[in-house]
């Protein structure tokens, strides 16, 4: 059997491996879809995230050095790539009761032949249909996202919304945005495929950040009062200063990009100082949340989970491009890194035709 890792910064491999016996309280799944991570999880492929050598402490709620004696946060070598996955139960422990052999699952985990996953207590192992959409169910996890983001911006009916960045996260949010009676949605992204996509899945206005000024373009299509809320999920520096010159006054900002260091040209004396606006970090995966404790991740979860399986959410044309499990490898490398304009969300397929 074979798994997916990086052994070195932007180079991926196929590697042989062996299973262990599961525990009594796990199950063996074989794997039929996966799929990878294309915002934080590049960053790990790149090797640019700072939890190489940084971390996150909890206790002063600031970003550390980790000392030099303590293991770097990515290793390279054997680093496993990949994000949720989609398959059957082929084993069980004899503690597991929840799940039987023959169950459809989907859950966290990386792109491999097979998992072993904890089976009790782990609402995370999510069950399946046998007709219900891979597609959708790798979604899971930017579908939290999306919906935090949604929420945390205060999407209400009629509101004018605003989504740059068209990943899988933002191709969730303009269909959140629009079901949820936004007078309209305007969708930004420099990539024509995904423009294309969010104009089919709701977007009233589809924006080329590379060909317009999107901060008054905003204006100007919503009779010069801007965007009640505005998602960014790009992490682009020209991104934020157009949300800015777009938002109305009063409006906010939800920032659900996990950004690099920006360089000059955030000017916050022009309209950020006049329009009164909020920038609200976005982040599904903190608790506790601004709703807390009547939401928590576990609700987030929940309600995303039943949108995706009873098709309130279409997540059919953001997993795109589908590769064969033979050829991801390659496919990494080509589709989120070297060329990351050809996908949205890549996913990968075992044993079928991609």
């Amino acid at each position: 059997m074979k798994k997916l890792v990086a052994t070195a910064p932007r180079v991926a491999e196929l590697k042989e491996y062996e299973d262990r016996p599961i525990k009594s309280s796990e199950v063996r799944v074989k794997v039929e879809f996966a799929a990878p991570k294309h915002g934080t999880e590049l960053a790990d492929f790149r090797g640019t995230t700072p939890f190489i050598n940084g971390k996150f402490d909890n206790e002063w709620r600031v970003f550390v050095e980790r000392d030099k004696e303590e293991p770097r946060g990515i290793e390279f070598g054997d680093l496993p790539i990949g994000n949720m996955f989609v398959g059957t139960i082929i084993e069980a422990g004899e503690a597991v009761t929840d799940y039987t052999v023959g169950d459809r699952v989907c859950s966290y985990g990386p792109v491999r032949e097979t998992q072993i996953v904890n089976g009790v207590d782990n609402y995370k192992l999510r069950k399946m249909d046998r007709n219900a959409s891979a597609r959708n169910a790798v979604c899971y996890d930017p579908a939290q996202f999306a919906l935090g983001g949604i929420r945390d911006a205060n999407v209400r009916a009629g509101d004018n919304v605003v989504v740059i960045g068209l990943g899988a996260i933002g191709q969730i949010a303009v269909q959140l945005a629009k079901k949820s009676g936004a007078a309209v949605v305007i969708a930004v992204d420099p990539i024509e495929k995904r423009r294309v996509i969010a104009g089919r899945h709701g977007a009233d206005f589809c924006l080329d950040s590379m060909a317009c000024d999107v901060g008054l373009e905003i204006k100007r299509l919503t009779g010069k009062i801007g965007a009640d809320a505005i998602l960014e999920t790009s992490g682009s520096i020209q991104a934020l200063q157009a949300a800015l010159k777009g938002l109305a006054y009063g409006g906010t900002i939800a920032y659900l990009a996990f950004a690099k260091p920006f360089p000059a040209g955030l000017w916050l004396g022009q309209e950020a100082h006049y329009n009164y606006g909020k920038i609200v970090f976005s982040r599904a995966c903190s608790e506790p949340n601004p709703d807390y404790p009547r939401w928590d991740r576990r609700r987030i979860e929940d309600v995303v989970w039943n949108m995706l399986m009873s098709g309130y959410l279409d997540c059919s044309d953001i997993i795109d491009p589908v590769v064969r499990f033979e050829e991801c490898a390659e496919g990494i490398c080509e589709f989120m890194d070297r060329e990351p304009q050809k996908s949205i969300k890549m996913g990968v397929v075992f044993g079928g035709e991609a």
